[in-house]
């Protein structure tokens, strides 16, 4: 049997046990209450407390009499405070803020009206072992377009190993239901996409952006989303990305993917769940990119312009 047949026979599996899931999803579904949009407190409240953290910070940088126990090291050199120009912003760069907060609002609807329901009855119904091989089969298709990712972004070692985890796991694995990279060569799964090429040839993330379906994230991992998306569609491996076939491949990964995610739309209750979100992307990425940039750190940030811009 050809590693195409293989693949092709693994997809009808994902097919299957994502159908299981759909049929068996008539569980209790649960409306949450979320706070009021209200953006002009939300953003006064946010100038606040960013106001709040420069001044301890400011007070904080204040030198302090060493005490009679810290004489001995008094000739080791001190590290510099931490100031104001220190800390990162607090503001972050949304000038889609009323269409963002409409998509939030319509993702949370969405999830907890029928993704999450699915999804949990996914994780009920299929055996732990069965959905690992699931998340494993689509986690091997992805490995086609991080080795391509890898080469763009000049990291032609992790473009081998990606390579090579595909061949391993598409032939011993049975068309990838197993990650035998990981267990028998030691080839963790660190995949990649065209946003982070885009991010090594120094790309700024952009705007905020919550994608429809997808969440948070921003305008440059939106693009990036969409380039791996015609890529493997060109690409086509085994003809899964074409056809009828290509539409119950694409509802079993995303029951697989949301399955595999612990986020739940305001489920800490704050009315700044929007603003912290937000925060958090954009800031992550800001730290992943500067972990791309190592040899050659990018320009500081002015900590009074908004994160992204």
């Amino acid at each position: 049997m050809g590693a195409g047949a293989l693949m092709r026979r693994a997809a009808r599996i994902a097919c299957a046990f994502a159908a299981l899931a759909l049929a068996g999803c008539a569980s209790e579904v649960q409306f949450h209450r979320w706070p009021a949009e209200t953006p002009a407190d939300n953003n006064k409240a946010d100038i606040a407390r960013m106001q709040g953290v420069q001044a301890a910070a400011a007070a904080s940088s204040k030198p302090v009499a060493p005490a009679p126990e810290q004489a001995a090291s008094a000739a080791e050199p001190a590290a510099q405070p931490v100031t104001p120009d220190d800390a990162p912003s607090l503001l972050t760069y949304d000038p889609w803020g009323r269409l963002n907060r409409f998509t939030y609002r319509f993702n949370t609807r969405f999830d907890e009206a029928i993704f999450l329901p699915v999804a949990n009855g996914y994780r009920r119904l299929v055996p732990s072992p069965l959905r690992a091989g699931v998340h494993n089969f689509f986690a091997n298709l992805t490995e086609i377009d991080s080795t391509i990712n890898y080469t763009l972004q000049g990291r032609l070692h992790r473009s081998v190993r990606s390579l090579g985890r595909f061949v391993i796991n598409t032939t011993l694995g049975i068309g990838g239901l197993f990650d035998v990279a990981d267990k028998l060569v030691h080839l963790p799964y660190e995949p990649t996409g065209f946003g982070t090429t885009l991010a090594k040839w120094g790309m700024h993330p952009g705007p905020y952006l919550v994608i429809p379906l997808y969440g948070p994230s921003t305008f440059r991992e939106g693009v990036g989303l969409g380039v791996d998306y015609v890529t493997l569609y060109e690409i086509n491996l085994a003809d899964l990305y074409r056809g009828d076939q290509s539409w119950g491949l694409g509802v079993a990964n995303a029951v697989d993917q949301r399955a595999n995610i612990d986020f739940r739309y305001y489920s800490t209750g704050s009315p700044f769940e929007y603003e912290t979100i937000r925060f958090l992307i954009v800031r992550k990425q800001l730290i992943e990119d500067a972990g791309l940039h190592k040899s050659k750190p990018l320009p500081k940030s002015n900590p009074e312009e908004p994160a992204g811009k």
